[in-house]
């Protein structure tokens, strides 16, 4: 009696969009930065506007953690280590 097993078959394209999808970097809330830095990095390194920077800040300060880009883990770790440097507490998850 023999054991049967079915292979899957993926496209590249479906491989690299499973790959692309799913991380996220968290912005976490601390004592050390002001709302200033933290406005000035989310629109100097990702692109936000000031309202939008400005209610990031907000929603760090008052519920402890924002979820602020998403993509691959490589890009994740990218920008984690680029906001680290700048002083600022995030995560990749």
């Amino acid at each position: 009696m023999g054991t049967e097993t079915a292979t899957e078959t993926f496209t590249l394209e479906e491989i690299l969009a499973a790959a692309k999808d799913g991380h996220r970097l968290i912005l976490w809330n601390d004592d050390t930065n002001t709302f200033d830095h933290v406005i000035h990095c989310m629109m100097h390194h990702l692109q936000y506007s000031e309202g939008e920077a400005s209610r990031i800040a907000f929603k760090v300060h008052t519920e402890g953690k924002c979820a602020v880009l998403e993509g691959s883990y490589t890009e994740m770790e990218i920008y984690r280590k680029i906001l680290k440097s700048e002083g600022l507490s995030v995560s990749v998850e």
